[in-house]
């Protein structure tokens, strides 16, 4: 079984910038894609951004394009999110996850077996 512990969330003013952690444990980690998503006061939970299995191939959010970047390192076990240039509409919880074997529809947070908890990101404006 998958444990994902998430860290690095905080307050942080319009245009500044945080960087995410996510620890995995249980399954061997580098046989997982891994993704982030966020979840907004009153509003379902949406995909932000992917990292393959190799660290390769990246896939991100539209909103996030040209701001966010995830990468993964093996050796630590850990999936990491640069948010760069944060926006009052990037506030939310955000959750790493564990894509399920095989399954590549990276934007269906169902393609995700393991959730970690959750880190509140505030950004003011």
């Amino acid at each position: 079984q998958e444990q994902l512990v998430e860290s690095g969330g905080g307050l942080v003013q319009a245009g500044g910038s945080l960087t995410l952690s996510c620890a995995a444990s249980g399954r061997t980690f580098s046989t997982s894609a891994m993704g982030w998503f966020r979840q907004a006061p009153g509003k379902e939970r949406e995909f932000v951004a992917r990292v393959s299995r190799s660290g390769v191939i990246k896939y991100y959010t539209d909103s996030v394009k040209g701001r966010f970047t995830i990468s993964r390192d093996d050796a630590k076990n850990t999936v990491y999110l640069q948010m760069n240039g944060l926006k009052p509409e990037d506030t939310a919880v955000y959750f790493c996850a564990a894509g399920r074997p095989g399954d590549t529809n990276y934007k269906r947070d169902s393609s995700y077996d393991y959730w970690g908890q959750g880190t509140q990101v505030t950004v003011s404006s």
